[in-house]
This record gives C-alpha cells, sequence and structure tokens, in this order.
C-alpha cells in the first residue's frame, strides 16, 4: 500500500531573495514547513555565497522545474582582484596573489569584449556536476583533478558597473550552466593578475526578478499575524510565457485532457505551446506542423484547478 504523503495540496511559484549564508535547499525546506506543503522544489541552486532570486515551485507547478531550469539567468558580481582561491570564490583558500596593474575602463572593457556572446566554458572542479556519479566538488575536496571538457555558453550581456583599485563591479546575463566563477576567474587571468567572486547576486530567473521576490521573514511575519501566504503565489504558466498559447476547447481540449494528441487546424511553429482551457491553463503541448494543421501532443498538464 502507497505511504500517503504528508501535507496539503499547495500549486504555484514562489520567488525568495535568497539571504547570504543558507543553501537553497535550507530555505525551500523552511518555505515548504511555513506553508504545509506535500510537494515543493527549486530551480536550480544558489551557493551559500550568493543571493537574489530563487523561484520555488510547488505542487503541480514542478512538473515545469526543468523548463525554468533552462531559462536564461542574470546576476550582478563583485570581483576581487589580484587574488585566486580554490573554489574560485571567497570561501575558498587563497591559492595565489598577484600585484593588480593599473587598470582603465577601456582597458578593461577591451577584455570583457572577449566573453561577450558564444564562449567556451571549463565548468568548476567545485561546481555540482556528476563524473561518474560523484559531483565535482567532492573530486576537487580531496584533492583530485577531473578532466573537464570545455561547454558552450552565451553571455548576453556583460557590464562593468564600476571600477575600483583592488574590485570591480559586474552585471551579466548568460544561458544555462554557466559559471559566474569560473567567468570571473578568467577574466581576472585575461587581466593578468587573477580574480575571485567575493559577492553575487542574482537579479533575474526564468523571467522572475527582483521586483517578484520575498523575503523568508515577511512569510514568517503574515503567519505569525494568522494570515494566508497562498496569496503570494504565481500561477505555474507565470514562469513559460517565453512558449506561444493556443486555446482550446470542446473534443479537441477533452482529448488534451485525457493525455490525447490532437489536430488543429492552423499553423504553430514547432515546438512547447502553452494549451488553454475554458477554466485556464491546462499545461504543455509540444506542437508538430502538418501541412495545413498542426499536430499537439501533450507533454505536462496540471490537474484541476492548478492552472488557474
Amino acid at each position: 500500500m502507497s505511504r500517503r504523503r504528508k501535507g496539503r495540496d499547495v500549486n504555484g511559484i514562489l520567488v525568495i531573495d535568497k539571504p547570504l549564508g543558507v543553501t537553497s535547499n535550507g530555505i525551500l525546506q523552511q518555505v515548504k514547513r511555513l506553508y504545509g506543503a506535500a510537494k515543493a522544489g527549486h530551480t536550480g541552486a544558489l551557493d551559500p555565497l550568493a543571493t537574489g532570486v530563487l523561484p520555488l515551485c510547488f505542487g503541480e507547478a514542478t512538473k515545469f522545474s526543468q523548463m525554468m531550469l533552462d531559462s536564461d539567468k542574470a546576476y550582478v558580481t563583485t570581483a576581487r582582484l589580484g587574488v585566486r582561491t580554490e573554489t574560485g570564490d571567497s570561501e575558498g583558500g587563497v591559492v595565489e596573489e598577484k600585484p593588480v596593474p593599473p587598470l582603465t575602463k577601456e582597458a578593461v572593457e577591451e577584455v570583457l569584449d572577449r566573453f561577450r556572446g558564444e564562449i567556451a566554458q571549463v565548468p568548476s572542479m567545485y561546481s555540482a556536476l556528476k563524473h561518474k556519479g560523484r559531483p565535482l566538488y567532492e573530486y576537487a575536496r580531496e584533492g583530485i583533478e577531473v578532466e573537464r571538457p570545455a561547454r558552450p555558453v552565451t553571455i548576453h550581456e556583460l557590464t562593468l558597473l564600476e571600477l575600483r583599485d583592488q574590485e570591480m563591479d559586474l552585471a551579466f546575463s548568460c544561458t544555462k550552466g554557466t559559471y559566474i566563477r569560473s567567468l570571473v576567474e578568467d577574466i581576472g587571468e585575461a587581466l593578468g593578475c587573477g580574480a575571485h567572486v567575493s559577492a553575487l547576486r542574482r537579479t533575474m530567473a526564468s523571467g522572475y526578478t527582483l521586483s517578484n521576490a520575498h523575503v523568508v521573514g515577511e512569510l514568517e511575519a503574515m503567519r505569525e499575524r494568522g494570515e494566508s501566504l497562498d496569496g503570494l503565489l504565481l500561477a505555474p504558466d507565470s514562469a513559460l510565457s517565453m512558449f506561444p498559447e493556443t486555446r482550446l476547447g470542446g473534443p479537441p481540449l477533452v482529448s488534451i485532457l485525457n493525455g490525447q494528441q490532437v489536430r488543429i487546424e492552423g499553423q504553430v511553429d514547432k515546438g512547447f505551446v502553452r494549451v488553454y482551457g475554458d477554466r485556464g491553463f491546462v499545461g504543455l503541448a509540444e506542437a508538430f506542423p502538418d501541412g495545413e494543421q498542426t499536430l499537439l501532443v501533450p507533454r505536462r498538464l496540471v490537474k484541476g484547478s492548478a492552472g488557474r
């Protein structure tokens, strides 16, 4: 007999402004308890050093967490110049120190331009990427270096915000899988002095920004006042605005809800499509143009009123 899941049925997305010094999973478990939710997950961990946008998915919204994980991200970081560390950030031990040459904004911009657009990046040994079933950081802590092939990533925007004697502030917008620590290390190497991340703040993920984010203290205060937290939740489809939408009714809608593919009149571009019915968001389908019609194949459907 299957074990009954503890907690209540909560559906939606909550954007948290993760504080410094705690893990993403620690925040997830704390918020999950505040909601008394049966099912929850996050959409890509932030290191304890990092702060900022951390979308949490509850219930039916967890079906779309992989799409959110695959979305673009944006960050603001402070790079400490002249010092390289084991981990590429201020939590690691110092491995090398070099004098910082006199730098002008023009000289820094010339170096930054090499890192704009599509680049090949070697992931950090302190990343969570797996090798033979173990995360790389476990090998790194044992002093084992694992060969990592370079991977293509795209830096959409790279802006120098401020340049100081020993530090500079940078803003990034990038594709999934970009390691900011590795990027800062590579920029420091190109400047001839080395660098590491001393502060990191995620300002956007899955289309959500800091303007959408709540702090955990706000949630705790609401609970103490006896207020419901459910009104803070965003609908599951709020993270899927990058996909076109189509509306169905009648037999096609019934078929989709039953997990059956349908053909609709008109052409829809190939790829994922948000499907809506008379009661709101139904889920994601994959579209395959076929002549003057489009074949819709259901991929991720939400139950009941979870998509409203």
